[in-house]
């Protein structure tokens, strides 16, 4: 079948609402900014001039109008976004600290985003995809777990690369059991691996990201490009017998830190889709990640995710400049 898409994206599409200063009353101010990472992601990839489409579920209310209109906007195909008419879209509000570093608290009990069901995926869409993106916000639960799992089942079946992030919230989980379990899951089935260091520690036990990277290497040989994100502290990559690591691009001006990683992970996929999987040398790989550490720190100097994601050219400067 022809791959009509470089990226097709599954999972959560919701409202990350952001702090925004005080009113003239003293309460505090929140602005409704879209977000949710598989389409973060596909948002950034578009940036870059790649072909993407989102599947997934929101409210049939004023903010899953709100996310439709600005995943159309970001010029994501949005034919496989489906509304419902009785559960509200999923909201998240973000506690930012000093530092950027974010604390969400989640209004999704149930959530738009977890009633996508087996039988509503666009079968045809998931096959023309060079690329198949998830993560676990869409295997928190039985039935949008069995619709994830079997999208995946079928991209892969089509020949799509497999990218996963587990983009782990405790919060949305009714155990860390069962979270481990499906990041499990994941992992056995992903060709290409975008995981935080603190996801890396949870499934490891491993501070140290070479060693940790090592455990899952060996756990889990179908992994052929396993990257992992520390914040300020750069990104690694471990591919064969490589083991690369660039440092972050601390520039100042971050505001807050919500869809970098997966600024980052929209980068890495374009860079396969660029060079592929194969043959990659140290020096491509530290290449590839210095370009995702720029856009990722670019993201963070502004509010949101979906809106805020940086063009090349932007990217071009920050590196050429530092």
């Amino acid at each position: 079948m022809e791959k009509i898409f470089d990226v097709v994206a599954l999972g959560e599409l919701l409202i990350d609402f952001t702090e925004s200063g005080i009113s003239e009353q003293g309460n505090p101010l929140w602005e409704a900014n879209p977000g949710g990472a598989p389409c973060n992601v596909l948002a950034m990839l578009n940036k870059l001039g790649r072909k993407t489409a989102f599947i997934g579920k929101v409210g049939d209310d004023v903010y899953g109008r709100q996310l439709a209109k600005a995943a159309y906007d970001a010029g994501i195909d949005t034919s496989a976004l489906l509304m419902d008419p009785i559960v509200h879209t999923t909201l998240a509000v973000v506690h930012t600290s000093e530092n950027g570093d974010r604390d969400f608290s989640f209004y999704r009990n149930p959530g738009a985003d977890m009633m996508l069901t087996v039988e509503e995926l666009p079968r045809e869409l998931i096959k023309s995809a060079k690329i198949f993106n998830f993560g676990t916000l869409s295997m928190t639960h039985k039935g949008v777990r069995e619709a994830t799992k079997k999208a995946v089942q079928t991209a892969k079946e089509a020949g799509a690369l497999i990218s996963f992030d587990p983009n782990l919230r405790p919060p949305l989980w009714s155990s860390m059991e069962l979270a481990r379990e499906q990041i499990e899951w994941g992992l056995a089935v992903c060709d290409i691996l975008k995981i935080a260091d603190n996801e890396l520690e949870f499934m490891t036990g491993e501070t140290d990201f070479e060693k940790g990277s090592a455990v899952l290497a060996e756990q889990y040989p179908n992994i052929k490009l396993l990257n992992v994100t520390a914040g300020p502290d750069g990104s690694y990559c471990r591919y064969e017998d490589h083991f690369v690591f660039a440092d972050a691009f601390r520039l100042g001006g971050t505001i807050e830190t919500t869809g970098a990683g997966d600024t980052f992970c929209a980068c890495v996929l374009n860079d396969v889709l660029n060079n592929g999987v194969e043959s990659r040398t140290e020096e491509d790989l530290k290449a590839m990640l210095r370009f995702a550490n720029a856009a990722a720190y670019l993201v963070t100097t502004k509010k949101g995710a979906i809106r805020s994601m940086p063009v090349f050219e932007e990217i071009e400067r920050i590196l050429n400049w530092n």
